[in-house]
């Protein structure tokens, strides 16, 4: 009797938190949605998220490269068994160097690179960035990368919706220079520039209902061509 209670409590849990509590929030903020411009990724219930802050001019090859010099990992896509492997490193307190990031939307698509710095002994914590390939080219011909990079502060419910996430820092632009900063010491980049992202606030709040503030710039960096790099 007591784990079909727990059963029927947990299955109520997921419909008000995944799916009731989202549309009640996308009604209710509808007028503050409309003001955010296209720097602006979003989560799968079409919320506002991160903020785009960093961007990269390169191949796909020559990004996967750069980030294993800086000592970045790739994440794992979100598995039932990945989703179970950072779990069971948050709640033991032991590493999961490649764990998954949950999916945001940029443009309308899912991220399509993801990578990972870790902090301390699991992944409560961690710097991490997603990046989605535009359609935009570079002046030396190579694809423009779009990311959102933000700093993982420890494992909790949404403000908003109440489902499981990771709260994030609130100075992402810290994130975005510490991102920039260890390609830069690792030899990767050739130039950096910045280009106008969501615009400065020190009010914004992303799918999780966490705050952050920005100076609403991207950062970009172009990854160094390296001999016989493609």
């Amino acid at each position: 009797m007591a784990m079909s209670g727990l059963l029927v409590l947990l299955a109520a849990y997921l419909m008000l938190a995944y799916f009731v509590v989202p549309e009640i929030w996308i009604f209710r903020d509808a007028g503050r949605v409309a003001d955010f411009g296209p720097m602006v990724t979003r989560t799968e219930q079409d919320i506002p998220g991160d903020p785009i802050n960093v961007g990269l001019v390169g191949s796909k090859e020559q990004i996967l490269r750069a980030f294993t010099a800086a000592g970045w990992d790739p994440a794992d896509k979100v598995t039932l068994r990945t989703s179970a492997e950072i779990g069971l490193s948050v709640v033991l307190d032991r590493p999961d160097l490649d764990a998954p990031v949950s999916p945001l939307l940029f443009e309308g698509r899912k991220q399509d690179l993801a990578f990972e710095k870790a902090v301390g002994k699991s992944a409560d914590e961690r710097n991490h960035v997603r990046f989605w390939q535009t359609k935009e080219i570079g002046d030396d011909g190579r694809p423009i990368w779009l990311g959102s990079a933000s700093f993982d502060r420890g494992v909790g419910f949404s403000h908003d919706t109440g489902q499981i996430t990771h709260h994030i820092g609130a100075d992402v632009d810290a994130e975005r220079n510490l991102l920039i900063g260890d390609l830069l010491k690792a030899g990767q980049l050739a130039s950096t520039y910045e280009i106008a992202g969501v615009g400065a606030t020190k009010t914004g709040r992303n799918g999780g209902g966490d705050p952050y503030f920005t100076d609403g710039k991207a950062l970009i960096g172009v990854l160094a061509v390296k001999d016989n790099t493609p």
